[in-house]
């Protein structure tokens, strides 16, 4: 800044303090004008932003001891006039007094501390939206074309690919197709909703599901063949005596992604008939005779008292 453009400006006037004012008083009161006159707050209001500058140069040079002094130095030889051609006499003849405003920096560059950065072109804002995919979807990935509410500053649909793996929940980020701003624009949120399956549930990259047996199958042992989410069938054993609520795996068939694959994970589920007539009747009757040695509860007390 020249030095004729500085001193022609009354800087405890545009700020509102005395020039006895010490520095607490000279930064409160900034303070209270930064806050009530920041662009953020007032949008498009260029009278109000030419002040705020105006503020915002005042306070760069009054909260600094040495540039206060020179301030005041240089102010009252102009007055004075004892430097007539814009430059001071003695030790200041022919001084530049950009340093006062870090050698060219703007004065807006102090906010960082007080409003979280340095003030600059605006980005445009931030959208969002959400969409929702089957559980299919999101395991193996699909292809989304995404329509948004009809807005002048965003356009109408997006497209974009849905990874595979991808959790109920997760975010998808699209650079740039949010708002305009004189920043640049801004970027598109979109937040992905997983419909439940009948079967399948998911926990990192491995499947789950739950495989209803028979009393008889856990007991004597079987192969029974199970659907996969990829719409083919495994074949899983039963071995003899398997209890309820066994996992079985079967490796590489979860869900596939960079990092690795995932395992379809099979827990064994014994479903026990609600009612058994005539020979099937008597024939557990027969069983239940023939194992009665057999006791699963046998040191369920002992194990109780310790």
């Amino acid at each position: 800044m020249a030095a004729k453009d500085l001193y022609e400006k009354d800087l405890y006037s545009i700020l509102g303090v005395k020039k006895t004012d010490n520095e607490a008083a000279v930064k409160k009161q900034y303070r209270k004008l930064a806050r009530e006159l920041h662009p953020d707050k007032n949008k498009g209001d260029k009278k109000l932003e030419d002040r705020f500058k105006e503020v915002s140069e005042a306070y760069e040079v009054l909260s600094d001891t040495k540039k206060r002094a020179e301030y005041d130095e240089m102010r009252e030889a102009f007055k004075s006039g004892r430097v007539p051609n814009g430059g001071f006499q003695g030790g200041f003849q022919g001084a530049d007094f950009s340093d006062m405003f870090g050698g060219g920096g703007t004065p807006q560059d102090i906010f960082s501390t007080l409003f979280g950065g340095a003030r600059g072109p605006r980005k445009g804002a931030d959208l969002s939206s959400e969409t929702t995919i089957s559980f299919r979807d999101s395991v193996f990935g699909t292809e989304l074309n995404l329509k948004l509410a009809p807005s002048s500053s965003s356009p109408s649909t997006v497209s974009t690919r849905v990874p595979a793996g991808i959790n109920d929940g997760a975010r998808i980020k699209l650079k740039g197709r949010g708002a305009p701003g004189q920043g640049g624009p801004g970027d598109l949120y979109i937040t992905v909703h997983v419909v439940k399956h009948p079967v399948f549930t998911r926990k990192d990259l491995h499947l789950n599901m739950a495989l209803p047996v028979t009393f008889t199958e856990a007991t004597l042992g079987a192969d029974i063949k199970v659907p996969t989410l990829d719409g083919d069938e495994v074949t899983v054993r039963i071995a003899p005596g398997t209890p309820n609520g066994r996992i079985l795996r079967v490796k590489g068939r979860g869900i596939a992604s960079p990092k690795g694959t995932g395992d379809l994970l099979i827990t064994v589920d014994v479903v026990i008939p609600q009612r058994v007539d005539g020979k099937a009747k008597a024939a557990l009757e027969t069983f239940a005779e023939e194992t009665k040695d057999f006791n699963p509860r046998s040191d369920l007390a002992q194990k109780a008292r310790a």
